[in-house]
């Protein structure tokens, strides 16, 4: 690895699009139906190469020409003569300075020794094969608005549901928060429950539930949706309201005392250093920084410590199918980590078809790298038409 120099980064934007239009959320009109992925590919000086999801300008890229592969990575002296595939050899990942790559070097570093990602950083003893990760569908958006009787709107979602429960998923999120922005307050939260009571019809008594409030709730309602979906047996609410300590520790209070074993995600939105300290002292159950940012070895620098709280680790993963299977490679080296949360999406050009999902688990191949596959005339024309080469 330490023969390894960075000659050339590419970087485009390939399009895509969802099985069908993500609706609006408590805070925001539709999300559509179209998807961009931002991939960089690096190539090194001996023709090495790997790729990945990246946010960078030119000018950044440069920056990164002529770098070692072995000077990005935090590493020991096991990994600079690497052989084999023993564990934590490039413990934690990528150095900071380097993170705006990460997942192409990540990529290219595990195409090297022939390894999938994960392998990188875990134990072999660790995992058992085939891996097989936790997964949970999360494109229950409000799509209902359209519709006056709420029987009608919760039919909806929950057909939405089933669709999901087809292409293999058994745990669903479901966006809530209607009276917030685009109900009258009552009549939106009133639709919430009848969407979450049929989509618990629709997914079966096993079917893991979360919902997702987008911070359009306040602790009052949100009182009033769990306790009014008691019996539906919700895993999580995420974001119930905005970051506050004071209100968490209120709501943790009232749900020990109404014996509901609700737990509290939060971490998506402003994504509050604050959080670190509120897992720590049990305020907030699950945290869910985003997997693309602060991104893999972020999340791998935190999950031995919220491991060690008690805390869980479910990374937010939104709008670029490419953080479906970097959450894949994520899960098998943080013991505390949850479900990868999956935006299913078809992008031309990116291979993911080695990746299956069966009875909510991702089944994820032993191939080298993130296990994808980059058409090199379709990537080529995205960065013609949208993106650049630098070396």
């Amino acid at each position: 690895m330490h023969n390894l120099t960075i000659a050339t980064i590419e970087w485009a934007r390939l399009e895509g699009w969802r099985p069908r239009s993500a609706g609006c959320n408590a805070r925001l009109g539709s999300h559509g139906r179209k998807v961009r992925a931002p991939i960089a590919r690096i190539t090194t000086t001996n023709g090495a190469s790997g790729f990945g999801w990246a946010w960078l300008t030119a000018r950044q890229a440069r920056r990164y020409l002529g770098v070692q592969i072995s000077d990005a990575f935090r590493v020991t002296p096991q990994a600079l003569s690497y052989v084999g595939s023993d564990p934590e050899v490039l413990s934690p990942g990528v150095d900071q300075l380097s993170r705006a790559i990460e997942y192409p070097l990540l990529d290219l570093v595990a195409k090297v020794a022939s390894l999938p990602v994960y392998r990188l950083f875990a134990s072999s003893a660790a995992v058992q094969l085939p891996l097989r990760i936790p997964c949970y569908d999360t494109s229950l958006y409000i799509d209902d608005l359209h519709l006056s009787d709420d029987g009608e709107a919760a039919n909806l979602i929950a057909q939405e549901a089933a669709e999901g429960i087809a292409r293999g998923h058994r745990a669903f999120k479901i966006k809530v928060g209607r009276g917030a922005l685009h109900m009258p307050l009552q009549a939106g939260t009133r639709r919430d429950i009848a969407v979450i009571r049929a989509v618990r019809q629709a997914t079966g008594p096993t079917a893991q539930l979360m919902i997702d409030a987008n911070n359009g709730y306040n602790l009052n309602l949100t009182k009033q949706v769990l306790g009014a979906t008691a019996d539906v047996g919700l895993y999580w609410i995420e974001e119930a309201f905005h970051e506050d300590p004071r209100l968490y520790a209120y709501l943790k209070a009232w749900l020990e005392k109404e014996g509901l074993a609700t737990l509290i995600a939060d971490g998506e939105g402003d994504a509050s250093p604050h959080l670190i300290d509120w897992a720590r002292d049990g305020l907030v159950d699950v945290l869910q920084y985003d997997i693309h940012q602060p991104g893999f070895t972020r999340w791998r620098e935190l999950g031995p410590v919220l491991d060690a709280w008690g805390a869980r680790a479910a990374p937010h993963n939104y709008g670029d199918p490419f953080g479906n299977y970097a959450l894949c490679h994520l899960a098998p080296t943080l013991p505390n980590f949850e479900a990868a949360e999956w935006d299913e999406a078809t992008v031309p050009g990116l291979d993911t078809s080695s990746y299956t999902i069966r009875e909510g688990q991702a089944h994820v191949p032993e191939l080298p790298g993130f296990g994808l596959h980059l058409d090199p005339q379709a990537y080529a024309r995205a960065v013609e038409e949208n993106g650049f080469v630098v070396s």
